[in-house]
């Protein structure tokens, strides 16, 4: 209990202290990155060159490495391969003594940030940063807050106040960003004029020619690589391309989906050591290019590690762009201090500190990923970041040390978990069981949960947030009501199986009735057959063995429908994003296939049938009858993985058909994506995010406010304290009966 008190205290501090710089700088490149990406018509095809170019690399590491090797030492510079940390700082060091180096310059390099290289050199060398945001969090003794934008934690002001506190001034500085630049550009120059040695890091290296590509904003990259005669640079064996040609994806998608710019102010190819005359300042002449001395150093670090491992290989087709830091709606409340990490940070962060550090502290940025998928489409190399997270948490779970009294639990949870598993894991891991208890006697249940005793309880031991209100059991569940009903069309022109999902059977079975309805108008026989929960629950634990368990028993109960020709209709976008996407990590590839293609979102299919020559009459629109439908205004939140899926444009499509006047939220999430929002320790960082929806869709007063998925709903419900409705409760028509 404690613990979760001390996060949710470190992460409210993080929240004040660097959230609305972190929040106003990812959400502006946000906006720049969607309005460059939007108008660049090949974004989709780049993104499939530069994912097969990526997969080729890594699977042809071994050779490619050898290559590149020969084209160094034909160039003239030298190939060192670091096993580890403590090899690469051995071989830096060597070189910098060779040459009788005294201060060292260097460019933003998240890889000598990984190695803590500043660490290892500054007892006996002066190491610089030259790149602005890197010199600031030097001077200010800190660690990168982003993966490409390392003090984007502080404003203009911040960074005032740091430098006339480090430096003796005659005049203080502004906080005009201007004159910020300009002081930190004098002072990096000045020390790139008199250094030894400059060091780099390198965007992607070519094995044909040696080449190394530097793509920055400041220019400071060439100055370091170029102006001292020893030229080192330090990289992962992962940044291997095969040719030049290789590069041009790369080239077109980094600054697109990193800064939201067409491409960076320099993009520099260099086959070091380079060509040009040394230039010797205090001499005031140029001393002969022969005299050059370059090192590529390749930092395995347990890359080649990931490369065997089937979940975490992906991460080394990581190009550093940060977008998965921006897009995350958790990263916006905290940025990368909250995320934690030794070195990396945010999204992608998990994979790579599982890689190259230790487990413990990517098993902690896991749990920040709720799972929402915002980052899947902005990940220019197409990474599913978020089961990297999945698989990094499952880790981290069989890590764990078995508790004195986890047999209990263990005998109680009827999951595919080992002991040690945390208790409030276990329980969200596990919540269709306690929905099935629940709602033997919902009445006591519900009087029960809505107790002070029932609260303390809930947070003491699973860590429920006593500041959210629990879903109340429905008197009657879906089956229930379907089961005393029946279908009511006789003759149909198609027949579906609805999926009744955890939070539609057990909770909210009237958004369930509606869809029945919905689809019945339209001349669709509905089936509801016992299915078990999707795996969504313990999948968003990292419970992997039992979400694979619970894919397939629901791929079981389905698969002789479809076989039967039936479509499925899903109400919760989460649950469609299971079968559609999470299956084909849990299930074998045509089970995936089969469920997926023959997979709807309730809405989308309703938009199916109306394209199709579905009378659009049937349904209800602004004018239909019943309380609360008489509103044409609809202020509506999407679910964040029904737009990764590319399927809310169908709700909107219909709910405009039909008349109504609608506008939406174009926040990445909501904050509450499932259990996130009821732990105690994220509460806070889940109503943080939320204020940005809240912001994002303002007064909604005469509106009718609506959202497809249940977390958002509730989340909804809280800021506005107001119900939400589901889009297919405002088409369904009202029968007046059952």
């Amino acid at each position: 209990m404690s613990s979760r008190r001390d996060r949710a205290d470190d992460l409210r501090e993080l929240m004040e202290s660097e959230g609305e710089a972190i929040g106003g700088n990812t959400q502006l490149i946000n906006q720049l990155t969607a309005e460059n990406v939007g108008s660049f018509d090949r974004y989709e095809e780049l993104r499939e060159e530069a994912r097969a170019t990526k997969e080729a690399a890594i699977e042809n590491l071994p050779d490619l490495i050898d290559r590149l090797e020969e084209a160094v030492s034909a160039n003239g510079g030298q190939l060192h391969v670091a096993q580890d940390a403590a090899d690469a700082n051995r071989i830096i060091e060597e070189i910098l003594d060779e040459r009788g180096a005294e201060k060292l310059v260097k460019s933003k390099s998240m890889t000598t940030e990984e190695l803590e290289v500043n660490d290892h050199l500054e007892p006996d060398y002066e190491v610089v940063e030259t790149d602005l945001g890197e010199y600031v969090i030097q001077v200010a003794d800190e660690t990168p807050s982003h993966m490409i934008g390392p003090a984007m934690h502080k404003s203009a002001a911040d960074i005032a106040d740091l430098f006339n506190d480090a430096f003796d001034l005659e005049e203080p500085l502004s906080d005009d960003p201007a004159e910020l630049t300009e002081f930190a550009r004098e002072r990096v120059g000045e020390h790139i004029l008199d250094a030894d040695a400059g060091m780099t890091g390198a965007n992607f290296v070519v094995a044909e020619s040696g080449s190394i590509m530097l793509v920055t904003n400041e220019g400071n990259a060439r100055k370091t690589a170029v102006t001292p005669d020893t030229h080192i640079a330090v990289t992962g064996v992962e940044k291997v391309v095969p040719t030049v040609s290789d590069l041009q994806p790369f080239t077109e998608l980094i600054a697109r989906t990193g800064t939201g710019q067409d491409i960076t102010s320099y993009v520099s190819l260099l086959s070091p050591p380079v060509d040009t005359p040394i230039p010797d300042f205090e001499a005031d002449e140029f001393r002969p290019a022969e005299e050059r001395d370059f090192h590529l150093v390749l930092v395995d670090n347990g890359r080649m590690a990931m490369r065997e491992d089937e979940d975490l290989r992906e991460t080394l087709y990581c190009i550093r762009c940060g977008a998965c830091n921006n897009a995350c709606a958790n990263f916006q409340s905290l940025g990368g201090h909250g995320f934690g990490g030794e070195t990396y940070t945010g999204g992608i962060g998990t994979g790579w500190e599982a890689g190259v550090h230790e487990m413990e502290g990517a098993g902690e940025m896991s749990e920040l990923c709720t799972g929402c998928s915002r980052c899947v489409p902005k990940c220019p190399v197409k990474i599913d970041i978020p089961w990297i997270n999945t698989v990094v948490q499952d880790r981290t779970n069989r890590d764990a040390e078995p508790g004195d009294f986890d047999f209990l639990v263990d005998g109680l949870t009827p999951d595919e978990e080992p002991s040690g598993l945390d208790l409030q894991k276990r329980f969200f891991g596990n919540i269709e069981t306690v929905a099935k208890l629940g709602s033997l006697a919902p009445g006591l249940a519900n009087a029960l949960a809505d107790t002070s005793l029932a609260d303390w309880l809930l947070e003491r031991f699973v860590g429920v947030d006593e500041r959210r209100d629990l879903p109340e059991f429905a008197g009657e569940t879906l089956r229930e009501w379907y089961g005393a009903r029946g279908p009511r069309v006789d003759d149909p022109d198609r027949e579906v199986v609805l999926y009744p999902d955890l939070y539609t059977e057990y909770f909210e079975p009237e958004r369930g009735k509606a869809a029945v309805r919905a689809l019945e108008a339209l001349g669709v026989r509905v089936r509801i057959p016992e299915v078990p929960e999707s795996g969504r629950a313990p999948l968003s634990q990292g419970m992997v063995a039992t979400a694979r368990e619970q894919a397939e028993r629901v791929h079981g109960a389905l698969v002789g429908h479809v076989d039967d020709g039936r479509d499925v209709v899903i109400i919760e976008p989460s649950d469609l994003a299971m079968f559609r996407s999470d299956y084909e990590h849990l299930l074998p590839e045509r089970s995936h296939e089969r469920l997926a293609e023959h997979s709807y979102d309730v809405m989308e299919y309703i938009y199916g049938l109306l394209e199709n020559g579905a009378d659009a009459d049937a349904l209800a629109g602004p004018a239909g009858e019943g309380e609360g439908r008489g509103d044409e205004r609809v202020a509506y939140h999407s679910h964040c993985q029904q737009r990764t899926l590319g399927v809310e444009r169908y709700t909107t499509a219909v709910l405009e058909e039909l008349g109504y006047e609608l506008r939406e939220s174009d926040v990445e999430c909501c904050g509450m994506a499932g259990s996130f929002g009821y732990k105690s320790e994220y509460y806070e960082v889940s109503m943080d995010v939320g204020k940005r929806l809240r912001a994002d869709l303002g007064d909604v007063a005469g509106e009718e406010l609506v959202a497809s998925g249940t977390s958002c709903r509730t989340q909804l419900d809280a800021l506005y304290d107001r119900a939400a409705t589901h889009p297919v409760e405002l088409v369904a028509p009202e029968t007046g009966s059952r």
